[in-house]
């Protein structure tokens, strides 16, 4: 079992070196190709490289329900008027959920007699090849490699949030 240590230690160490030229799309499910190439704990320029896939469904919108029933008493006039605001405004917040399926099935791997310099340096020169634009190729920390790959995918919501919420409000679907 890891420690509180282990993941804050992952997560500090974790350096996306190429990160996918497209984002999660808003109305459909996005999947993207990872590497993560690691050093060995165990043994000198010795690198893992992991290969997989990772699936982003589309976002959802999230809005409260039934507002006109939420009760504010026993607030004075204040919390009574800002309950009635709450309810009057609550139309335009919304809030964008963003799931993702991690297949451990798909994953290989393999270990390379290299330093992992070179290992990244081979990479991002294959990905400059292939221009495959659903590539990310992340450093991680082996024993812990899962906590950096969900730093990925946070990172990938981060990214994507804004150009969801544009293309909902776009559509309508948001306020």
């Amino acid at each position: 079992m890891h420690s509180e240590f282990d993941f804050q230690y992952a997560i500090e160490n974790t350096t996306v070196l190429h990160e996918p030229d497209r984002r999660i799309d808003t109305f459909g499910s996005t999947t993207f190709e990872f590497q993560m190439i690691s050093e060995l704990m165990d043994a000198a320029n010795k690198t893992r490289i992991r290969n997989g896939r990772i699936q982003a469904d589309k976002p959802l919108i999230v809005k409260p329900s039934h507002p006109d029933e939420w009760n504010f008493e026993g607030f004075g006039e204040e919390g009574a008027a800002f309950g009635q605001w709450v309810k009057q405004h609550i139309k335009d917040l919304a809030i964008l959920r963003y799931g993702f399926n991690f297949k451990r099935g798909e994953i290989s791997e393999e270990v390379v007699h290299e330093p992992l310099a070179a290992v990244a340096d081979r990479l991002k020169e294959d990905q400059r090849v292939s221009g495959n634009p659903m590539r990310a190729i992340i450093q991680g920390v082996d024993d812990t490699w899962e906590i950096s790959l969900l730093r990925f995918t946070f990172e990938m919501i981060e990214k994507s949030h804004n150009i969801n919420l544009f293309d909902f409000k776009r559509r309508g679907l948001l306020g």
